[in-house]
């Protein structure tokens, strides 16, 4: 379990899944190479597999959302224009985008082409946060080889948090950052779905800092030196196996922003955010000959939606405040250090607030 079992934070009130974690939607694998070499690079790659099968084939719907646009992800407007993903996701350093969306394209031709269906388009998808203050960011030190091992060592089991992969060079609220994840269990006539989440957040000051619902950045010493935290960014990854059309998945990911606030983000100008949405359901065959699609989907007339909206706020939520207390202090690029969080100073502010479980609950 996460966060909420391990020091008893509790964000909201729905269910998380065994893993807390997005590798709790069915067939969803996680991966990450993490590249650390002298003492000047700090960075890495992570994937996203959507289930592990022929993903050009067989692509799965999706959405995004842009809520501030300073980034530099590849793959956006395709996602949004046919409503469906056909790669692999990558989240990694700012200035190793073009290498890792090449070697995802070479990736994907190994392992999806046909010969009765080759692969002569392809939308490779990959988000990217700036991790140079900790990180050599202009040694492009992310790999062809960083990008298949990534892929290559996906798992569908516990998602590794905090100082790893993409999140190896990033930093949050003026603290050491990384990867975090979490999910939430809904229930639609009777059976559960899961919505997960993978976050890299890279943003924000440290008097920003909220968690739920204290100024906990406020209650503790201030930053000695304060290198732009408002010109950061953060990718959020949305995964779940409850059908959902490609408008219904990205008013999913308009929610993501409500639990980003939570967390005391202001979406500053200088902030790339960037909220991709995929549902496992439903997938649409790659094959030009099917002109007809038959699907279930939920009836977002229906306010049983709200569930869903409610979950991804929630896990938006934890996944943020998860990459920060999984995270240890890191020194990079110039003698940098990044401090992690004071965890038990935190948990003390929290339950001097009531807001901590108690044995028990």
């Amino acid at each position: 379990m996460g966060i909420q079992e391990n020091y008893g934070l509790r964000f909201g009130t729905l269910p998380p899944g065994e893993k807390d974690a997005i590798t709790d939607v069915p067939g969803v694998a996680v991966g990450h190479a993490t590249v650390i070499a002298g003492s000047d690079i700090r960075t890495g790659v992570t994937a996203i597999l959507p289930h592990p099968g022929d993903l050009f084939h067989e692509k799965v719907q999706a959405a995004a959302v842009v809520l501030n646009g300073f980034g530099k992800s590849i793959g956006i407007p395709q996602i949004n224009e046919l409503g469906t993903i056909e790669t692999p996701i990558l989240l990694t350093s700012t200035l190793s985008v073009g290498r890792a969306a090449d070697a995802l394209i070479t990736w994907v031709i190994k392992h999806y082409d046909q010969p009765d269906s080759p692969i002569r388009s392809l939308n490779p998808v990959v988000g990217e946060c700036n991790d140079s203050y900790l990180n050599d960011i202009r040694a492009r030190a992310v790999t062809e080889e960083h990008v298949y091992a990534a892929l290559d060592g996906a798992s569908d089991g516990p998602v590794r948090e905090g100082v790893v992969g993409a999140g190896t060079g990033m930093s949050a609220f003026g603290f050491k950052s990384g990867i975090g994840t979490a999910s939430r269990l809904v229930e639609y006539a009777g059976r559960a779905y899961t919505i997960g989440v993978l976050a890299l957040p890279n943003f924000g000051r440290r008097e920003e800092l909220t968690i739920l619902g204290v100024p906990i950045g406020r209650l503790l010493p201030p930053e000695s030196d304060a290198p732009e935290g408002d010109k950061g960014s953060i990718i959020i990854v949305i995964g779940t196996d409850l059908p959902l059309s490609h408008r219904e998945l990205r008013r999913l990911a308009v929610r993501a922003g409500l639990g980003l606030a939570r967390t005391g983000s202001r979406g500053h100008s200088g902030s790339g955010d960037f909220v991709i949405a995929f549902s496992t359901a439903n997938r649409v065959p790659h094959h030009e000959g099917t002109i007809f699609l038959q699907e279930t989907r939920l009836n977002d007339a229906h306010r049983g939606i709200d569930r869903a909206f409610q979950a991804v706020i929630e896990a938006v939520e934890e996944a943020i405040v998860s990459a920060l207390f999984h995270a240890h202090s890191v020194t990079g690029r110039d003698g940098h250090t990044r401090e992690a969080l004071p965890i038990a100073r935190v948990l003390e502010l929290l339950r001097s607030r009531g807001v901590l479980i108690q044995p028990g609950d």
